[in-house]
């Protein structure tokens, strides 16, 4: 039994260690889901449909989108029900599949700063909102579920600046999108469900609560940190 017990003992500070890398890397990269390098030539270079690289780059985008992952983690932090876990990654995944695919195909343009700035802000939101932050200072609760669908409409326009940018070719666009947008899916799928892992092997440890908000302020610091980048982008134009 005590092996047991003991076994888990390192999951806090891998959780923690997990959060604070998230919130570096976040912190760090103005970019964080841009695509660069040989990605970006292989897209801007694509002369009709190529159903499995973008899948391939769609999953690969979201599992290194930092801030992305740092709004989800914020999200799923202090569900414990599956079906709850389901329906606000469904709304996120709704709304930012309906503004990748309306900003790439209906060519919306938005400020990429501007966007990324707000894709900041929802990461500080969730982490102020699990904080208990709307209660304890304004005395009301703001709907989480409207919350979610909403941001993840921004987070699918940050999603859509970066496309629109390689200026792709619009012979087999609509399969290349919605293969892409498959794979940001299936990316997301996999970092969700090593978070929840992570996430509920801490929860079953004592000292849980008092390192939960430790984590959850980390949080809400990278979201305006990110903020404050993006913005200093918008003002002095820095290179994204």
């Amino acid at each position: 039994m005590k092996n047991l017990i003991s076994t888990p003992q390192g999951a806090p500070r891998a959780a923690m260690a997990t959060v604070l890398a998230l919130a570096l890397m976040a912190a760090s990269s103005a970019a964080a889901h841009g695509l660069g390098g040989k990605d970006a030539a292989f897209v801007a270079a694509t002369q009709g449909p190529d159903i499995v690289p973008f899948l391939y780059l769609g999953a690969k985008h979201m599992v290194t989108g930092y801030d992305h992952l740092l709004f989800l983690l914020g999200v799923i932090f202090f569900l414990y029900r599956m079906k709850d876990v389901a329906l606000y990654v469904t709304l996120f995944s709704v709304g930012h599949s309906l503004t990748l695919l309306a900003g790439v195909l209906g060519r919306i343009e938005m400020n990429a700063y501007l966007v990324d700035a707000i894709i900041g802000l929802s990461v500080a939101y969730k982490a102020f909102d699990n904080l208990g932050g709307f209660r304890t200072l304004f005395g009301v609760q703001p709907d989480t579920r409207a919350a979610v669908f909403g941001f993840g409409l921004i987070h699918g326009f940050g999603l859509a600046t970066k496309l629109q940018a390689l200026e792709l070719p619009e012979n087999g666009l609509l399969t290349n999108m919605l293969s892409f947008n498959v794979g940001v899916e299936i990316g997301q799928m996999i970092a969700l469900t090593l978070m929840f892992a992570l996430i509920l092997g801490w929860r079953s440890l004592p000292g849980y609560r008092r390192m939960s908000t430790a984590a959850n302020v980390v949080i809400m610091t990278a979201g305006f940190v990110l903020i404050g980048f993006q913005l200093g982008g918008l003002v002095y134009g820095a290179p994204s």
